[in-house]
């Protein structure tokens, strides 16, 4: 039996316009239990649902202790800590490089599974108000993760995470950002991509796109707000 992961925080926000947009990434702490559904916690909102929330994405985890090199990296004002990734979930002690694919985990009375790393995006850029962050986040694979809900049920800060179920041919997150993000047309990383029964549906789609096309659908939009 693995150690549960007990939270350092747990987030939610609703639509706002900050930093010259709509958006919810402005999250705040919330204690006591919360009811968590297929499409993520009960009081928390997306500005653009196409991109963000929904099943496949109904929770963001963002581990805490990849603030330390931001800081590092950025020297200046920005205090950097959770959640200012806009993360419903941080912990200390998972990281990309030990949180699987597909990874089940038991918290609360719910049940929620890795589906996806996270897609870092141009409102990162605007949030922290530093050209091309995103983009630096996606080439080091500092990205976080996303789930979707397998059990719903009432779920709280004080409730620890539990590892019950990996799959046997599961790729780390990290294995997954360095090949989806780093490596987007090697033949062997599409192919162990594709053999990942838990992958995000639109993660898997655009494996296969590549594997047809032998092209990379365009970041340019998601990464910097223009083509």
């Amino acid at each position: 039996m693995t150690q549960p992961h007990y939270l350092n925080g747990l987030y939610i926000g609703q639509v706002e316009q900050l930093y010259g947009m709509a958006t919810a990434i402005n999250k705040q702490p919330v204690s006591g239990s919360l009811q968590l559904t297929t499409t993520g916690l009960h009081g928390d909102a997306s500005a653009d649902q196409r991109h963000h929330g929904g099943p496949e994405r109904a929770l963001h985890h963002y581990p805490a202790e990849h603030y330390a090199y931001w800081q590092q990296k950025y020297v200046g004002a920005n205090i950097w800590q959770a959640p200012g990734m806009g993360e419903n979930l941080s912990t200390t002690g998972m990281t990309e490089q030990t949180v699987y694919l597909g990874d089940r985990y038991q918290w609360g009375e719910a049940i929620i599974e890795v589906s996806q790393p996270r897609s870092p995006c141009f409102k990162l850029n605007k949030r922290w108000g530093i050209e091309g962050f995103s983009t630096g986040m996606q080439d080091i694979s500092r990205c976080g993760w996303l789930y979707r809900v397998i059990q719903t049920g009432l779920v709280s800060q004080e409730q620890p995470l539990q590892l019950i179920d990996r799959p046997a041919n599961a790729m780390s997150l990290q294995q997954v950002c360095d090949s989806f993000f780093g490596d987007p047309l090697n033949p062997a990383g599409l192919k162990q991509l594709g053999q990942q029964s838990r992958l995000s549906v639109s993660w898997m789609a655009k494996v296969q796109q590549r594997l047809a096309s032998q092209t990379v659908e365009n970041w340019n939009f998601r990464l910097l707000g223009h083509e």
